[in-house]
């Protein structure tokens, strides 16, 4: 082999290998493997009540909801290439059996596509842009969810096209299933719409339609979700929320508060009031929720969440018989 067929090759092969590394590399760079898990012990100091308050478990109600418990795994797959990407999140135990329809085994499953550099359109299922709290606790200061939380919906199944105009301010406009189907057939052809405006992190949301398969479309929902600095180490998050439906003559209205003070990058304080009221013809039933958490880093994945919470009303019982329920729980959640 000639010495000018020899450089040919060695520069070829050099090509080869710098073309096939760059590929690895990109392809590792956009895909990535993310979720948690979390497990938690709980239980109330009503005497005769079974259950405990907040858990967001399919057995709230009852007994599975008591004592020592299982949250969810998730595991969050995705990947993009160029304007196209695809994210596939898992999630298995009570908390996602609660949140999903298909016994939790799929808590988000859509594609997207940026159009542009301020546009991307979103097809499947995909949690909600509604109210502050979420179904994964990684996210959550709190491990009991709000009255609000579990008000509105979890997740929806649809399109969506998300316009980010500039750093601040940012729409969102969808047309998703009734939020009650967030897999499956829509059997009703009812359909919701949804619009979110968002400035500097302050969010205002909107969903009208169906929630269901009764056939009652004009529900209404309307929800705030914000918060700010007041200081360093101190933040105080909001969320307010109304709904209500003429045609079932029923709906709700609440807000809660989200006081969280951070003594340390380890550790840190919160506390969350919350008044909701459900609304059905003339009768009103409310509930006050005061809930305190204290976080404690113990890795920069691994967190645990101390939690008092007391719930009160003169409508209707808490738990069983009891107006009057104070929780304790205590919960290990673990991130990856």
């Amino acid at each position: 082999m000639s010495s000018v067929k020899k450089l040919g090759l060695f520069i070829l092969t050099c090509l080869l290998h710098v073309t096939i590394t760059a590929q690895e590399k990109e392809s590792k760079n956009n895909f990535s493997i993310t979720g948690s898990v979390d497990v938690y012990g709980t239980t109330n100091l009503a005497d005769n009540a079974r259950g405990s308050i907040g858990i967001l478990s399919s057995n709230s109600a009852g007994e599975g909801a008591h004592g020592f418990g299982l949250g969810m795994a998730n595991t969050i797959f995705s990947y993009d290439l160029g304007k196209a990407g695809v994210v596939a999140d898992l999630a298995f135990g009570p908390r996602a059996n609660a949140a999903n329809a298909y016994e939790g085994s799929i808590n988000q499953l859509y594609v997207y596509y940026k159009a542009s550099d301020k546009i991307t359109v979103s097809l499947g299922q995909f949690n909600t842009f509604f109210g502050y709290e979420v179904i994964s606790p990684v996210d959550n200061f709190n491990y009991s969810v709000s009255y609000l939380f579990n008000a509105g919906p979890f997740s929806h199944t649809g399109i969506k096209a998300d316009y980010q105009v500039s750093e601040d301010l940012s729409f969102m406009l969808a047309v998703t299933n009734p939020h009650a189907l967030t897999a499956g057939t829509n059997i009703t052809n009812d359909f919701q719409f949804g619009f979110q405006a968002g400035y500097k992190d302050q969010y205002l949301n909107i969903v009208y339609g169906a929630v269901d398969t009764s056939g009652i479309d004009d529900v209404f929902f309307i929800d705030y979700t914000g918060g700010f600095n007041a200081s360093e180490s101190f933040y105080v998050g909001i969320n307010a929320a109304y709904s209500n439906s003429s045609e079932a003559d029923a709906g709700y209205y609440g807000a809660a508060l989200y006081l969280q003070n951070s003594f340390s990058d380890t550790f840190a304080l919160g506390l969350r009031p919350e008044y909701f009221t459900t609304t059905a013809g003339s009768v009103d039933s409310s509930v006050l929720a005061l809930t305190l958490s204290a976080n404690q880093s113990l890795t920069d994945k691994l967190k645990i969440i101390g939690e008092v919470r007391f719930d009160t009303s003169d409508d209707v019982p808490v738990i069983g018989t009891k107006e009057n329920v104070t929780g304790l729980t205590l919960a290990a959640v673990y991130k990856f």
